[in-house]
């Protein structure tokens, strides 16, 4: 199968660059950049820093490229993914989407366009991570209602979003367990005086140094606390995933998917 990346050379996009081209299962066509960027024109390899040339190009007109592209995978920012999507969506190709910071509306395309092409969407793709959401629907259902949620994720300097992605879905996973929308349960942060309100999910965001990505949340009942973490301590493990999403993705018919649907299926 052939894939191309949107972004080779953010962190993500480097990373994935790296995973593809070890793999035997697909083939890196080629990457996409801003236009305007120095870096067009040049070799996928070199730009993504593997230290070799791939023979692979870096383009900026996603058009120039797609029509032999079976994947692409795109963690690049919200305004350039909602191109991807677009013209993914007219060449009938599937895109495995990891970027975050959509709004409700925007979200919506994306599961529009599941009608037409295969699409999958995560906040986070570790394995490790959906596994973890796993665990949360346990801890939900199970202790939900009779302990105090908080959620605390740590991310690198440069990340824009806040809450992550990740801990927004971890919040929705949660608050879906206890019957309820995320929007009516959320707290951000807390400043001046007055006792915690029950039935709420606390957020706190940290950003600090090149952390890639690490969330805790907490059940706090009465003299006991239940702690569900994952800390992931470079890059590679989200490239990972985001491949498997890949090869997943490729073999499936039109429809909305997620990495639960990558963790659980046989491909």
């Amino acid at each position: 199968m052939n894939v191309i990346v949107v972004g080779p050379k953010g962190k993500m996009g480097r990373a994935i660059t790296r995973i593809a081209e070890e793999r035997s299962d697909m083939t890196l066509l080629a990457g996409v950049g801003p236009k305007g960027r120095a870096y067009i024109g040049q070799d996928i390899g070199e730009v993504a820093m593997l230290g070799k040339s791939l023979g692979k190009p870096i383009v900026d007109d996603l058009e120039a490229v797609i029509e032999d592209c079976d994947v692409i995978i795109d963690f690049s920012t919200k305004e350039t993914a909602l191109q991807v999507l677009a013209l993914a969506k007219q060449y009938r190709t599937a895109v495995v989407c990891g970027t975050t910071g959509f709004s409700e509306e925007e979200m919506q395309q994306f599961k529009k366009a599941g009608e037409h092409i295969p699409v999958l969407y995560a906040a986070n793709t570790s394995k490790l991570v959906n596994l973890m959401n796993q665990l949360l629907k346990l801890a939900a259902n199970t202790i939900g209602d009779q302990t105090d949620i908080e959620i605390v994720e740590m991310h690198d300097r440069t990340k824009k979003d806040a809450p992550s992605g990740t801990s927004k879905e971890m919040g929705e996973i949660i608050a879906e367990e206890l019957g309820k929308k995320l929007k009516n349960l959320a707290v951000y942060g807390r400043e001046g005086r007055g006792e915690r309100e029950e039935g709420t999910i606390g957020y706190h965001s940290m950003r600090l140094g090149d952390t890639p990505s690490s969330h805790t949340v907490y059940f706090g009942g009465v003299g006991e606390r239940l702690e569900i973490s994952h800390h992931a301590t470079d890059f590679s493990c989200f490239a990972s995933g985001a491949c498997d999403a890949a090869v997943y993705l490729a073999k499936q018919q039109p429809g909305f998917y997620s990495m639960a649907d990558v963790v659980s299926g046989n491909y």
